[in-house]
């Protein structure tokens, strides 16, 4: 047998296959792998995907968004405040959120009202990461306890330390990721949950950790909607005392209290309570400020355009928001085009959507974080980052609603690298999501810049010169609040 020739013969497709790599580098794709890890149970919601296919791939109009870039935001006076002109890059948008400031205004020095806060987001906020501590941050200055408005199911349950959540696993879930048309709408949470299992007993229990300002649950709620069946009931024990109490499904939006007092747990078994859709259970004081995590994996914000007005502005005059807060932009990167126009215009009209269903409410679009991907054997900010973020805050801007630059503020170009390398890390190995430490930053860059738009409103609130009106919560802002100026 003659080894040297086989050898020869390797070793020369070794050679020739070497050599037509390098022949074709210049043609390849510099972005061949991504390194984003794929997440367990991670869906995209079909509203996305639809909006994906029904793009024509249109060239981005540069122009235009050159024009937008170059104008000046100048904001007309309400309410006796007018915060100073601003440039596309520099938006923030607080004019904007002065109703919000007026409220927290009158909770910090009067010691009056609560405020409510409704934040959406995708899986970057799951598990209560961001949220939780941009709620401590807003609780720890102005007050208030509790977690606020929680799923009977979640798929982040296990993952969520700022309270322990079971449930039974016959409960039939809902969610507008995936149904277009629900048996009974949706809740506030994108969610509508069914004990259709006649034969077992459906249940959800919660406990509250030692998290700050949430370390108990804060008169319990329990949050459900319409339905002809009127002999359902909920059974629970309290110390020594167990307690049944009869559903009355009779409006939109019903409550029922399970205790005036604070808990430390409580399990709830639903008997006979087949076809009635339940919400969720709300925890909160009463008092200072309360925030909502309404998360989803796999949302666009797209599916929000699908709430029922009716059944959101029932939601709303039980919950009475102040302000609404949009964090997406991880589902919506790397689907193959570079041009976002296409969400942009959808997001727009899904701002226009939640003012009809909460009139009067501001809304806060917090923008995608920086991402990196693998580009020629180096990890660097994927290039649909930037594209998306200028979308993002261009639909903020025609919908009125004030903006957070998280890529920009977490350290731009770069930084997602940095916070994943550096010791202690602050961002998971996928390069996409914050950990613990990374959420906790991300919710304070959040906050900061909130709280200092809310310092100025009370700067620009001082030199009024007339006696301040307070502002209603049902007070509708034109279309016609700030103007653009070369």
């Amino acid at each position: 047998m003659n080894t040297s020739k086989y050898f020869f013969q390797a070793f020369l497709v070794v050679v020739i296959s070497a050599l037509s790599f390098l022949a074709f580098k210049t043609f390849l794709p510099k972005k061949i792998f991504s390194e984003s890890a794929p997440t367990k149970n991670v869906v995209v919601d079909s509203l996305m995907l639809e909006a994906i296919a029904d793009h024509d791939d249109e060239e981005q109009n540069d122009s235009l968004q050159d024009s937008l870039a170059e104008k000046k935001i100048i904001y007309k006076v309400d309410n006796g405040i007018k915060f100073p002109t601003e440039t596309f890059e520099e938006y923030t948008g607080n004019q904007y959120l002065i109703p919000f400031f007026e409220k927290l205004f009158q909770l910090e020095t009067k010691k009056e009202g609560n405020v409510r806060i409704a934040y959406f987001g995708d899986s970057m906020t799951d598990g209560d990461l961001i949220v939780k501590d941009f709620r401590t941050y807003l609780q720890e200055k102005f007050g208030g306890e509790g977690v606020g408005l929680v799923n009977i199911t979640s798929e982040s349950a296990s993952s969520r330390s700022s309270i322990s959540h079971e449930y039974s696993k016959n409960w039939k879930t809902q969610s507008y990721l995936k149904v277009k048309r629900p048996s009974k709408p949706f809740g506030v949470n994108g969610h509508v949950f069914f004990a259709n299992d006649t034969a077992n007993v459906a249940w959800v229990r919660y406990k509250a950790n030692n998290t700050r300002f949430s370390s108990e649950l804060n008169k319990p709620t329990l949050f459900y909607g319409s339905s002809s069946n009127k002999e359902g009931r909920i059974k629970y024990i309290i110390g020594t005392d167990t307690i049944s109490k009869k559903l009355t499904p009779n409006a939109l939006v019903n409550t029922m209290v399970l205790s005036e007092g604070n808990l430390k747990s409580i399990k709830v078994n639903f008997k006979k309570a087949d076809s009635i859709p339940f919400y969720g259970f709300n925890f909160d004081d009463g008092k200072g400020v309360h925030v909502d995590n309404f998360s989803n994996r796999g949302n666009s914000g797209l599916p929000i355009g699908s709430f029922d007005v009716a059944t959101m502005r029932a939601f709303h005059a039980k919950l009475d928001y102040d302000l609404i807060v949009l964090q997406y932009g991880a589902n919506v990167l790397n689907y193959g085009t570079l041009n976002y126009s296409w969400y942009e215009k959808r997001m727009e009209k899904v701002v226009a959507h939640l003012q009809e269903c909460f009139p009067g409410v501001a809304v806060l679009v917090v923008s995608t974080a920086d991402k990196s991907t693998k580009y020629e054997m180096e990890m660097k900010t994927d290039s649909a980052v930037i594209p998306l973020n200028t979308s993002q805050k261009r639909y903020a801007i025609k919908s009125q609603s004030s903006f957070v630059n998280l890529y920009t503020l977490m350290g731009g170009d770069g930084s997602m690298v940095q916070w994943v390398e550096q010791e202690p890390s602050k961002a998971n190995k996928d390069y996409t999501h914050f950990n613990h430490r990374g959420a906790k930053e991300a919710a304070n860059l959040v906050y900061t810049q909130l709280n200092q738009g809310y310092e100025a409103y009370k700067v620009l609130r001082k030199k009024r010169k007339s006696a301040p009106k307070s502002v209603k919560k049902d007070s509708i802002f034109t279309k016609n609040d700030s103007v653009y100026e070369n």
